[in-house]
């Protein structure tokens, strides 16, 4: 039977308060705490009540020592720490030791201020000129200031979506298509840094943009082949043009060059002119003084002079007339040609006896006509 049931084993109540109804009392409760603590100390008498009081103010001071001691804490390099006193924010810790009055007056939260984090946002804009292009964008960030970050913006990750988003529509909405889809990427990504960055510390998110990459942009699928054969159009022209400028870089010295030379070749000319045309009036002169000294011998000189240089280099088919009326035929083709020494191979057919250039008489056929005494010279 229970000991507090009417009946019960008496001696079994832990309280001693018999069958007494009601809550214990806490005096007694006490009393008895303390007298199986001064137990430690001796026997009865005074002795164990202060040995108890003793060992219950050594585990007091120890209880405090250690409560103490939990409010140290050491901050890592690229860490700050917040402390919160109950619950409010109070002070931001550097690296380093550091103490704070323990639990549960204060706390302390780390934030991780050096780590770089980062994400991807791709949507569908529209350009100045309307018309659409799917961008894909990755953006790099940390944590400038941990306090703000971590008490004045509910959700700062998608505060900063959503404002890279806003900025990346602004951004491409004041540029036209071509410009996006080709040269425009570098200046767009920047400006949508720019416009992200104002938007966060307006907002005093925390945060800080380190990167913005325009990972690609390009028309929607359903126009993805024209486009890519106006870009290939674009890229013709371009190489043309660059053909050009080749052709025109590499013929433009080589006139000039050709120019040159030709300059040169002119003067070179020239300079002989001058110096043959010099030395003819020299000459000239030289020979006029003789011809006033003696005009029949130097004329008749002259004459022979010049009609052995005529005749140094023509080829030359003697006919003796006296052998009869003969009708010789010639081939003139072959004796005015470029070759002088060529008419000397050809025979000459006549009735008569004829030389040719060479000595050698041959003979000449006739016609039955009559025949003129006649010398030809060809050159």
């Amino acid at each position: 039977m229970p000991w507090n049931q009417p009946g019960g084993d008496k001696n079994q109540d832990p309280w001693g308060g018999g069958n007494r109804q009601g809550p214990p009392d806490l005096d007694e409760i006490l009393k008895k705490i303390t007298g199986k603590l001064g137990g430690f100390g001796g026997k009865g008498g005074k002795g164990p009540m202060l040995a108890g009081s003793a060992g219950l103010l050594g585990l007091l001071v120890l209880g405090l020592i250690l409560w103490v001691a939990s409010g140290f804490y050491i901050v890592g390099e690229g860490e700050r720490a917040l402390v919160l006193r109950f619950g409010k924010f109070q002070s931001v810790s550097a690296p380093g030791p550091h103490w704070h009055l323990p639990t549960p007056i204060e706390k302390v939260e780390m934030v991780d201020i050096d780590q770089v984090r980062s994400f991807q946002h791709r949507a569908t804009m529209l350009t100045e000129d309307e018309n659409i292009v799917d961008i894909e964008l990755a953006a790099q960030y940390r944590i400038k200031d941990p306090a703000p970050y971590t008490f004045k913006v509910r959700s700062p990750e998608l505060t900063l979506q959503q404002a890279v988003e806003s900025a990346l529509r602004e951004a491409v909405g004041k540029q036209k298509m071509d410009f996006v889809l080709n040269e425009g990427r570098p200046q767009i990504a920047a400006m949508t840094k720019k416009l992200t960055q104002k938007m966060l510390d307006d907002y005093q998110s925390g945060l800080i943009v380190t990167t913005v990459n325009l990972q690609q942009s390009q028309p929607p699928e359903q126009v993805q082949d024209a486009f890519n054969d106006a870009i290939k159009a674009r890229e013709d022209n371009v190489r043309y043009v660059n053909e050009a400028e080749a052709y025109a870089n590499g013929i433009v010295p080589q006139a000039r060059g050709e120019a040159a030379r030709i300059t040169e070749q002119a003067k070179a000319y020239r300079d002989q002119v001058i110096a043959r045309s010099e030395g003819d009036a020299a000459r000239f002169r030289q020979l006029q003084g003789e011809y006033e000294k003696a005009p029949d011998v130097t004329r008749q000189r002259m004459y022979l002079e010049t009609v052995e240089t005529v005749l140094e280099n023509s080829s030359k088919v003697v006919i003796d007339s006296s052998k009869g009326n003969n009708l010789m035929y010639l081939p003139l083709d072959k004796l005015i040609s470029k070759e002088p020494q060529a008419a000397d191979n050809y025979p000459l057919y006549s009735t008569g006896g004829a030389f040719s250039g060479n000595g050698a008489s041959k003979p000449l056929r006739s016609s039955g006509r009559p025949q003129r005494s006649t010398v030809r010279e060809g050159r």
